[in-house]
């Protein structure tokens, strides 16, 4: 059995509905979905916050060649581009960990590299796996705590933005 967390988000057009369509894509492989919580964007680029979650996915059959193809073709399906490094987009779907896989490849890097970093990664994922570790890093909890308190503070829960079921 192959298990995955999965991040998603999105701050173009209809974000709860880019959302959507990423859990509807993936649901046959669906365990868990975490809230959506309201971020601000991050890296260089000025733009709008984004809505964001974290998805646990399992199957069988699935290896981290599968999951990443799996998160490219849920952002093919929401027309997402690559036009700027860290831009705004429709969809943005990040294979974060596939089961203990440790990975140098530039096409999939696992764990994510930034994930330890990134409270709206962290958050989301401790809120539907508060026993999460990331693989060679430890605790997401201990991850959590870590980070400067106002980057977690700005990760703002939207109430009613359920996913799945």
């Amino acid at each position: 059995m192959s298990r995955a967390v999965l991040s998603i988000g999105s701050n173009l057009g209809d974000r709860m509905a880019h959302l959507r369509s990423a859990v509807a894509a993936l649901s046959p492989y669906l365990t868990a979905a975490s809230p959506v919580f309201e971020t601000p964007p991050w890296g260089p680029v000025a733009q709008q916050p984004f809505y964001n979650a974290v998805l646990l996915v399992s199957d069988r059959a699935a290896g981290p060649a599968d999951w990443l193809s799996r998160a490219q073709a849920c952002e093919q399906a929401a027309d997402r581009v690559r036009e700027q490094r860290w831009g705004p987009r429709t969809l943005d779907v990040d294979v974060i960990t596939v089961d203990e896989v440790r990975s140098d490849d530039p096409e999939l890097t696992l764990p994510h590299p930034r994930a330890a970093e990134r409270a709206f990664v962290l958050v989301p994922w401790w809120s539907v796996d508060p026993e999460a570790q990331l693989p060679g890093r430890g605790s997401v909890l201990e991850l959590m705590q870590a980070l400067p308190a106002d980057e977690v503070a700005a990760v703002r829960l939207l109430p009613a933005a359920e996913l799945w079921p």
